[in-house]
């Protein structure tokens, strides 16, 4: 049984609900970012729901689990609750923020004081589990000195339908945890733009461009692997939020800045924080081909990471023949190292040589 404590963690306070309590709780859980990712809710959320909600938290806490509400002098600002701990001392966690809270590290506080206060009272792992597409709540749980331990496939159905990989992460009691710095930390602003060409994150709206690109006889000749079909990359797009946050890679989209329209896209990849190295991939649509779009693209993303990362080495890899890629490269400031040969297979059972480059951090080398 869990103690109906008090916590207490900078500017937060944690307490059992109350009454007074309802209105806003039913303002937070009927707003559309939380009915996306709690579909157990009900939609619309209204008072008596809230009400309910409260008789269910007396329950819990009657149960040997708990619920709070986190307040900020003296105002609601979200809800945090442990359900009840298994026979093995394993308590999961979940947590919903307030609209007018967002953006605060209101639920990343909170979560890393309630694990704290968990373990403090017997309980000896304790997991929390975020959609894929949920990018808020995957930065709560890496501030909070979780550590991801897999990825449960199409696990959840959200409320359009659509069923959603839910991660999973988990903290021991003894873990040591440190600050929750990302090695690959989000644009400011959302973006990154020279006035030409602007870099965003690759959403699902782009998937349909995305995927056409893809098609394209002139790119898919210097593709690796199968063809991907159309929900391999609508899949790959929802997925862009996870990957960065996570710090695997950053996947871009291309944009023309002055009329939005998709030009291409461009990645950071295999990400080895060990060696200070990452490798960058791009395509571009063929009506902005020509243009010095990617060469700008390139440039951006990589004096990006130079500027914000512990990068010391951004590597790419071209086909032999596509000299058209090359160009870029050399445009973009690389340097050819070597060629590795015969590494790419291609579909007629051939292989052909890539030719491999890098651009080191520091001052471009001369052209």
């Amino acid at each position: 049984m869990l103690p109906r404590d008090v916590i207490s963690t900078g500017s937060l306070i944690l307490r059992p609900p109350v009454d007074g309590d309802a209105e806003a709780i039913a303002k937070t859980c009927d707003d559309p970012v939380s009915a996306r990712f709690l579909p157990a809710l009900p939609s619309p959320y209204r008072l008596q729901d809230a009400r309910a909600f409260l008789e269910t938290a007396e329950a819990k806490w009657g149960g040997g689990g708990a619920e709070f509400v986190i307040t900020e002098n003296g105002q609601y600002v979200g809800s945090i609750g442990v359900r009840v701990p298994d026979h093995w001392g394993v308590a999961e966690i979940g947590y919903v923020v307030a609209p007018w809270a967002r953006g605060k590290n209101v639920a990343s506080t909170a979560a890393r004081a309630v694990t704290d206060w968990a373990f403090d009272h017997g309980i000896r792992r304790v997991e929390l589990q975020a959609a894929v597409e949920n990018v808020a709540s995957l930065r709560v749980a890496y501030k909070a000195g979780f550590r991801e331990e897999g990825r449960r496939r199409d696990a959840k159905r959200l409320r359009d339908g659509r069923y959603v990989d839910m991660v999973l992460f988990g903290r021991l009691r003894g873990d040591v945890v440190g600050p929750a710095e990302p090695y690959l930390p989000f644009f400011a602003g959302g973006e990154l733009s020279d006035g030409v060409v602007r870099l965003a994150p690759l959403a699902a709206e782009d998937a349909g461009d995305f995927h056409r690109m893809l098609a394209d006889p002139a790119v898919a000749a210097y593709s690796v692997g199968p063809a991907s079909t159309w929900e391999d990359d609508e899949r790959r797009c929802r997925c862009t939020g996870y990957w960065w946050v996570s710090g695997q890679r950053i996947e871009l989209a291309v944009r023309d800045a002055a009329s939005g329209a998709f030009a291409g896209h461009v990645q950071l990849t295999q990400v080895l924080p060990v060696l200070g190295q990452a490798m960058i991939g791009y395509s571009l649509v063929a009506g902005f081909r020509g243009k010095g779009f990617m060469t700008r693209a390139v440039n951006l993303l990589v004096e990006w990471a130079f500027a914000n990362t512990a990068l010391h080495r951004i590597v790419a890899g071209t086909e032999a023949g596509n000299t058209a890629s090359q160009r870029v490269l050399e445009r973009a400031g690389f340097s050819r190292e070597g060629v590795h040969r015969e590494l790419f297979a291609k579909p007629d059972g051939a292989r052909v040589d890539d030719v491999a480059w890098a651009r080191l951090r520091g001052p471009r080398p001369p052209r």
